[in-house]
């Protein structure tokens, strides 16, 4: 059930009417580059928390 939460990342990394825009800016930075930045933290921890869970229902 919890790999649910890998479909998130791929609707964030691929939704991209989303994110086809240059505003707001961040740091002068468009809105497109740290969405992207922001898109690569958030599917780490996501597949880092599936990862988790997966390995510990393994080992039971």
């Amino acid at each position: 059930m919890v790999k649910i939460l890998l479909l998130v990342v791929f609707v964030i990394t691929l939704a991209v009417p989303f994110y086809n825009r240059t505003g707001p800016t961040l740091l002068g930075f468009p809105f497109f580059y740290w969405y992207q930045m922001v898109t690569v933290l958030v599917s780490s921890l996501l597949i880092y928390v599936v990862f988790l869970v997966e390995d510990r229902e393994e080992t039971e």
